[in-house]
């Protein structure tokens, strides 16, 4: 597709220029494009700290920013590319980039093509208020420090099948990133984040994703009040250390609400996790705090394996969940240590009124664990026989299976409006 363009003297003639006072002295121009001129050329002209405003209309052009500088949208201005390569790529430390609809990037997986690409060496960029539609990625990020992409909506290539798809925001090698207040959708993963140091993911909306988050190798960071739902996966925590994972919604997801894969020293709290195939998936997790969680009607509440025996899970609700606990080990493993946690399936009682149960929670028996090894003897678990195998392995402790154990579990739910949450499922 033909880009227009238009000379630099023309184009410098019809621009109204506002000179907006700086420290020391200096000056910084206000430079307005409008419909029918050209971004890239203003960015030329542009000199370091500018500030270039694009007014309401379709700009049919590919842009890079090679200096310092800030690019607005007045009224919600529409860069398109065409289909082909990246829409705008920033070369260069101190740029923004606000108030944009950016869209119609190529589709070559390989070059990355993205709505909004950020080059190594870009610290400091800012992405804010802008709608990043088709586009093969929406915004790549690599190699920047002090990055802050907040407030986007970004919506992928729809006609495309997952696997082809590029990751809404794509986060690699960048320290102190923050990705607020986002929403996500029709990408391969929401956020894809790698290899990067404390960063910061708050507020953020995913939806109709493989993972809503694709995190790995990222230390010393927070996920905080962030939704997804209706996807593959909810929070895919992998190969980490020292998070704080709070607040946040999974719900309606096929596999699993919120993952936690190789994952030590790490603090999970008050999140909520609802009709997903598992709530919870923790494999090779130790040392970590999980504790004020709400996990309700999952097909398995958590999906417990590969030891993660070393954790402290106190003060949870699991209730409604159709297997509360997937586990298969050598020995017990003790949850609730210092606070019960609630399971809606304890059948025991409370004689002297403290709010726990009198004897302990098991959450497995033989029979449950003969199913994860025999599949198909769920064909029979109605039956007399295996109904009369689970009362006899209950009652006599040398045929009892290991087991999540809980010694004190709690009698009502710590969350006393766990119930507008029943019954979320996805489509």
């Amino acid at each position: 597709m033909s880009v227009r363009t238009v000379c630099a003297a023309a184009l410098a003639a019809s621009f109204t220029a506002m000179l907006a006072s700086a420290s020391a002295g200096a000056y910084a121009a206000v430079l307005q494009v409008r419909a029918g001129q050209s971004i890239a050329a203003a960015v030329g002209l542009a000199q370091t700290g500018d500030t270039i405003q694009v007014m309401a209309g379709t700009y049919q052009e590919r842009i890079v920013i090679d200096k310092p500088l800030r690019l607005e949208g007045i009224g919600k201005p529409t860069i398109a590319a065409g289909y082909e390569g990246d829409v705008i790529r920033v070369k260069s430390a101190d740029v923004s980039i606000r108030g944009l609809i950016v869209r119609d990037s190529g589709t070559d997986l390989g070059s990355q093509n993205a709505g909004i690409y950020v080059m190594p060496g870009s610290d400091r960029i800012v992405v804010a208020n802008c709608d990043l539609v088709t586009n093969l990625f929406g915004i790549w990020l690599e190699q920047s420090r002090d990055a802050v992409l907040q407030g986007n909506l970004v919506t992928g290539r729809r006609d495309l099948m997952s696997q082809m798809r590029g990751n809404g925001i794509q986060v690699y090698n960048t320290d102190d990133t923050q990705v607020i207040d986002n929403t996500v959708s029709y990408v391969r993963d929401g956020i894809y984040v790698d290899y990067s140091r404390r960063a910061t993911f708050r507020g953020n909306t995913v939806h109709h994703v493989r993972y809503g988050t694709h995190y790995m190798n990222t230390h010393n960071s927070t996920w905080e009040g962030n939704t997804v739902y209706q996807s593959r996966g909810g929070l895919a925590l992998m190969e980490v250390r020292n998070l704080v994972v709070r607040n946040n919604v999974a719900w309606g997801n096929e596999d699993h609400g919120i993952m936690l894969r190789t994952i030590q020293d790490s603090l999970i709290e008050n999140n909520i996790v609802a009709g997903n195939g598992r709530g919870f998936f923790i494999y090779d997790a130790e040392f970590n705090t999980l504790r004020g969680n709400l996990v309700i009607g999952n097909r398995t509440g958590v999906h417990l394996t590969a030891g993660s025996s070393n954790n402290a899970v106190d003060g949870n609700d699991f209730i409604h969940n159709a297997e509360q606990v997937k586990f298969v080990a050598s020995k017990d493993v003790e949850w609730g240590r210092s606070k019960g946690n609630y399971w809606s399936n304890y059948s025991g009682w409370d004689q002297d009124n403290d709010g726990n149960g009198d004897i302990l929670y098991q959450a497995n028996d033989m029979v449950d664990r003969l199913h994860w090894q025999y599949p198909l003897l769920k064909l029979l678990l109605s039956s007399p026989a295996v109904q009369t195998l689970r009362f006899v392995s209950r009652q006599f402790p040398l045929l009892r299976a290991p087991s999540v154990i809980d010694k004190h579990p709690r009698m009502q739910p710590w969350n006393t409006d766990w119930r507008k949450w029943h019954g979320r499922q996805a489509d």
